[in-house]
């Protein structure tokens, strides 16, 4: 024993092992902060760990076998003693590989709420993915007008009455990634997939595409269409159109004059809009300060272009959410370009969906109305208008009538990342726990802000205060707060904890009561009557993020919606009126009895 001591000291094992350990710890804490800032997923620092493990093991093994200067002799003790260390090393990787990424999914639920995988049996012989095209300019700087080239001919596809295509969303979402056609067939259930590329050089154009079925991943048909940017709208409505041939689909006679309108004359106007467009559905980092720019510049070279001021109008309608922007000030500029939008073009359903947001930022419960619903029989089947729509109702109480949307909107587009989180949400309202966790485990929606937060719902409801409060934290640190991550786990934990805990998160939140979050953080934490005033009396337009905490059913929630105060708030606010017109909540029902606003809510 004292040799093999004497060999350990002699050999450095334990200096090596405590330099690595601290260079591993180092380096993990610089990678986190990185990690945060980028949004990078969480399996990148699980990967990065599993590599750190291994190589210390790695690391054990060189320090004892060149130890001594290059002395290769290794008795037998010392060989049982490497085995050993690979023995632990191997079994603490494989136990730290088996733990899952996030919240498990129990057997049960799997069994019984798993999407199944539809047949090739099932599928629909017309039916069609389009993935992003490849940008092969010669600088590599078109990605955005490559992406948008493949959104544009999407949309066109969808004029073509007896073919089914999938939403942008979900076709996307194999972006950057080497996935077989066979696999996303199966996954997105359609027959085909139409792949291709774009190259763009100055004024000219080269769009290649290529269709692929599903099945056996065979090449069916490929075409290449060059022409000047001025020839864009007829290179794409020529690509539909021959896509619809070599499907074997008749075109309607609508179909036959026109899959793609003449949207603007002017080329660099409509380059900057298909850039634009991508940056505003993207709506990460600086995306869409990004957007505005582009499309300002696009309707500055054509003032006729509807489709460029309804983006702007989009644009706006979100940009305080995700930047520190004046909520008065983008209303205003996205309602100007949403009315110079219908003037133009009195048919953009995105118009009127910005027009209807923008009456919901400002509280104009009942004003929100007339415009969405213009929008949705101006285009029923588009994702981000059902979207839109079913925030307000899902915001106003109206879960049931919310799902029902959603659920249109998910037939088309089923890996929609925020349609997901709100049908989840919807499950969750139901009391459906199995149903909202497999909704969040589809697509990429569990590293997404959404999905953080529905699993922090679901590991509260399991016992686990720690881990919901960091899933917690982690997404509405995502989504606007400025409230710093170890604060906002503290007042997540004072939700469910002690009257000391509580009392320490009233005390946080009463520090940033100019926070975006600050009202919904209140309510959470049964300051119902604070929260009403903070919320009442501030300029806030995050009426989704807030008025969605109102129909929970934690006990917090219910607390809320029965707190006297919240019937002169509601009342003050238009939610009554617009129930009374539009419909009330399912928690909630009149009294009558009591008075000709009153209501009483479970």
């Amino acid at each position: 024993m004292n040799d093999i001591l004497a060999r350990l000291k002699q050999r450095k094992l334990v200096q090596w092992a405590l330099a690595y350990i601290a260079a591993a710890f180092a380096f993990l804490q610089g990678i986190d902060i990185v990690a945060q800032r980028f949004g990078w997923p969480d399996a990148v620092e699980r990967s990065l760990i599993i590599v750190i493990c291994m190589g210390f093991f790695i690391v054990l093994l060189l320090a004892w076998y060149h130890g001594e200067r290059g002395a290769q002799k290794v008795s037998s003790v010392e060989l049982l003693i490497l085995a050993l260390l690979l023995g632990i090393g191997g079994g603490a990787l494989w136990r730290f590989a088996q733990t899952p990424a996030t919240t498990p999914i129990p057997a049960a639920v799997v069994a019984a709420s798993a999407p199944v995988a539809p047949t090739h049996a099932d599928i629909p012989a017309n039916s069609i993915a389009v993935m992003p095209f490849a940008d092969l300019s010669a600088a590599q700087d078109q990605k955005l007008f490559s992406e948008g080239m493949a959104e544009e001919i999407l949309n066109a596809l969808t004029r073509i009455k007896d073919l089914r295509v999938l939403g942008r969303s979900s076709s996307f979402q194999f972006q950057g990634k080497n996935i077989a056609p066979q696999m996303v067939g199966e996954q997105l259930g359609v027959a085909h997939v139409l792949t291709g590329s774009v190259r763009k050089q100055g004024d000219e154009l080269r769009i290649t595409v290529e269709l692929v079925r599903t099945s056996d991943g065979v090449q069916q048909w490929s075409n290449q269409y060059d022409g000047s940017l001025a020839d864009v709208f007829k290179l794409q409505d020529a690509c539909a159109r021959d896509v619809a041939s070599a499907l074997d689909i008749t075109l309607s006679d609508a179909g036959a004059r026109r899959l793609v309108d003449k949207v603007t004359d002017n080329p660099q106007a409509y380059a900057k809009f298909i850039e634009a467009q991508e940056l505003v559905t993207k709506r990460v980092g600086n995306s869409l300060p990004r957007a505005i720019a582009l499309l300002d510049e696009a309707t500055r070279l054509d003032p006729h272009f509807a489709r460029a001021w309804s983006t702007l109008a989009v644009a706006y309608a979100v940009l305080p959410q995700y930047d520190n922007t004046d909520w008065q000030a983008s209303w205003l500029a996205s309602d100007q370009a949403a009315r110079r939008a219908l003037a133009l073009n009195p048919n953009d359903a995105d118009a009127y969906a910005a027009l209807s947001y923008n009456q919901f930022s400002q509280r104009h419960y009942s004003a929100m109305v007339e415009p969405m619903q213009h929008a949705l029989e101006l285009a029923p089947e588009d994702s981000a208008v059902n979207y839109w729509a079913a925030n307000e109702l899902a915001s106003m109480g109206r879960t049931r009538d919310a799902e029902i949307r959603i659920d249109a909107a998910l037939a088309n587009d089923p890996a929609n990342i925020p349609l997901l989180f709100y049908k989840s949400l919807m499950r969750w309202r139901e009391g459906d726990q199995a149903g909202a966790l497999d909704f969040i485990h589809r697509g990429g929606t569990p590293d997404s802000p959404f999905g953080e937060l529905m699993l922090g719902f679901y590991d509260a409801a399991q016992g686990d205060k720690e881990g919901a409060g960091r899933n917690f934290a982690r997404s509405t640190g995502r989504m606007g707060t400025k409230i710093p991550e170890q604060e906002l786990q503290t007042i997540y934990l004072g939700t469910f904890g002690t009257v000391s805990q509580r009392q320490m998160a009233l005390k946080i939140v009463g520090t940033h009561t100019d926070d975006e979050w600050a009202p919904t953080l209140l309510l959470q934490l049964g300051a119902a009557e604070r929260s009403f005033d903070l919320y009442e009396h501030g300029h806030s337009g995050l009426s989704d993020a807030y008025f969605n905490w109102l129909w929970q059913p934690e006990p917090w929630s219910r607390k809320a919606r029965q707190d006297a105060a919240f019937q002169g708030f509601a009342r003050r606010l238009g939610m009554v009126d617009y129930w009374k017109r539009y419909g009330w909540p399912d928690l909630c029902k009149p009294a009558p009895n009591v008075g000709p606003d009153a209501f009483t809510c479970q």
